[in-house]
């Protein structure tokens, strides 16, 4: 039977039996894992590495061994990155911070030490939409799902999301900038009409220098294709674009901050009061959302981390 390719730079390279046995069980975790896929067994692994399967066994399994002391290293240091997240990182924000703390491990096998601690993140529901959708008009879509973008403040997209308190909703509108993935603008009241979302791109503008040219795009709702809105994005020199009715996908950027907002945060708390609701939230974007919270369209770096990496190129240019 042919030795798979991914072993053969451990046969070549003089790598000692540890070495061996480390390689077999990281891709025993692996294959745990991925259960779609056929995978070698420890036997097989074992006769194309030429070690022995009960050696291997005594080694995973020697309480005082180099692996055994590694993985229960691995699992604190897990732990910790997937309490820092405030439960909400899945395996692959896990691995990613791991990395970022000089930790190796596989994300394989940080996926299999989440199983065996029983680390299970929180998972983005489907939301009910409270968008008034109006009437089809000459708006276009200047977005088109594409949301890209090369520069801060060229592509900007905004919603508008709702928070239960004892007192009643709590209305969030949102400006996100496509190319950090940064929340750059918002606002909070106890409605949702038009100077909500006047409030919250004045937000951006202000955050954000916004090129010639800069797009804000939408859902088709009434107040983002008012008159009153369209006259405040114009006194900004903001193009204006809007997605399709009723289609979802066409706002997609925005629609999936609102998702980890009330996974991450709203759903987990009870907010007596509309100002209790105001002051998380606001944590959350500023302090978890933009500074802390690793995005996997950005490698896995925050969205303050971009933007300073552009400032500071921008500054060098």
């Amino acid at each position: 039977m042919r030795v798979p390719d991914k072993s053969s730079g451990v046969l070549c390279s003089g790598a000692s039996v540890t070495d061996k046995y480390e390689f077999i069980d990281a891709e025993y975790a692996a294959a745990a894992a991925d259960t779609a896929t056929t995978a070698p067994t420890i036997r097989q692994m074992c006769e194309w590495l030429e070690v022995s399967k009960s050696g291997f066994y005594e080694w995973r399994g020697n309480p005082g061994s180099a692996a055994a002391r590694r993985r229960e290293e691995l699992k604190l240091i897990i732990t910790k990155a997937f309490e820092d997240s405030d439960g909400t990182s899945g395996y692959r924000r896990v691995h990613a911070q791991l990395q970022r703390w000089g930790v190796q491990a596989g994300p394989e096998l940080v996926r299999a030490l989440m199983r065996e601690l029983g680390l299970v993140p929180c998972q983005v529901l489907r939301r009910r939409s409270l968008t008034v959708q109006a009437a089809a008009g000459p708006i276009p879509d200047l977005v088109n799902r594409d949301f890209g973008a090369s520069a801060p403040g060229e592509k900007m997209v905004g919603d508008i999301t709702y928070i239960d308190t004892w007192q009643g909703w709590l209305y969030l509108a949102t400006v996100i900038d496509c190319a950090t993935r940064k929340v750059v603008g918002w606002a909070m009241d106890d409605n949702y009409r038009t100077p909500l979302i006047t409030e919250a791109i004045e937000m951006a503008a202000r955050n954000v220098d916004l090129p010639k040219g800069a797009i804000f795009h939408s859902d088709r709702g009434s107040n983002y294709t008012s008159a009153e809105f369209a006259g405040v994005l114009g006194r900004l020199g903001i193009r204006q674009s809007v997605g399709r009715t009723g289609i979802c996908y066409d706002n997609a950027l925005a629609e999936s901050f609102n998702g980890a907002l009330k996974v991450e945060r709203v759903h987990r708390t009870v907010y007596p009061t509309r100002e209790h609701a105001r002051e998380d939230i606001a944590r959350y974007i500023e302090l978890r959302y933009n500074h802390k919270r690793l995005h996997s369209a950005l490698g896995y770096r925050t969205p303050q981390e971009v933007m300073d990496e552009y400032l500071e190129m921008k500054a060098a240019a």
